[in-house]
């Protein structure tokens, strides 16, 4: 398929109903192993690339290191390549499409765009992450792909106690609404495992919502009739593997 055939093939995986299982990974050789097993798509996790090459997360991977790692997994396997781009590494709508275009000329026909401040505190002013998301749309329309952009929203991670998480919801559905409207074609809301905050979501929103699983998640067929379209991992895969490689050793020194 050429790149702009994958990205329609990659939006229409985004079903609710029958969620697109994105089992994170973080290089070329983890992403050739989980197409190997079946996936259709592979998208990394920030947190998960950054850590496999020593760094933390939070942008503090080099951007070009991380263009590099995102160009061999697209040379890698023939299947949708979506990238965690965390803040596109920009501030201003100007850079944020820069950045993203560079992206794509790489091969990737999906990205993740948050509004966490990376490096600063809190949140973009909801005006100002409008257009950062409208000039990753319009960057991608100059490209000539239906780039898929996840627009994620922190509000929910960044309250660990999930019994606010009910107050929060006029929050980021005003976010999420207004995101949609900018051009976004999902919803991303880490940090939310309540089962009728993310039924509610599903319902308002025609786009397709994507959840993160962790350990004490929802089961995935619950998830799945709550209408999710997407589920991703986050860290978790690097996490398991590298617990592994661990024991590993151990029994190795046995």
């Amino acid at each position: 398929m050429t790149q702009a055939e994958q990205a329609v093939a990659f939006a229409a995986l985004h079903q609710k109903g029958n969620p697109l299982n994105l089992y994170n990974i973080w290089d070329a050789g983890s992403a050739r192993v989980i197409v190997g097993a079946g996936a259709k798509a592979v998208a990394t996790g920030s947190w998960s690339v950054a850590a496999s090459q020593g760094f933390d997360d939070g942008e503090q991977l080099p951007l070009e290191m991380a263009l590099m790692t995102i160009h061999r997994i697209c040379k890698s396997v023939d299947v949708p390549v979506s990238l965690d781009f965390e803040g596109a590494y920009a501030t201003g709508p100007t850079a944020v499409a820069t950045n993203v275009t560079r992206a794509m000329k790489l091969g990737v026909v999906g990205i993740n765009l948050e509004d966490q401040v990376v490096g600063g505190k809190g949140l973009y002013k909801l005006a100002d992450q409008v257009k950062r998301i409208a000039a990753a749309r319009a960057a991608a329309q100059e490209f000539g792909i239906e780039l898929f952009i996840n627009a994620r929203t922190d509000v929910f991670l960044n309250e660990p106690n999930r019994e606010w998480h009910a107050g929060l919801m006029p929050h980021a559905m005003e976010r999420l609404s207004a995101y949609a409207d900018a051009g976004a074609s999902g919803l991303f809301v880490p940090g939310l495992v309540d089962g009728a905050l993310i039924g509610r979501l599903c319902d308002a929103y025609d786009l397709p919502l994507n959840v993160m699983r962790v350990p004490d998640a929802l089961p995935l067929a619950e998830l799945t009739e709550l209408g999710v379209a997407r589920i991703s991992h986050g860290p978790g895969p690097y996490r398991q593997a590298m617990h592994d490689l661990a024991l590993s050793y151990l029994a190795g020194m046995t």
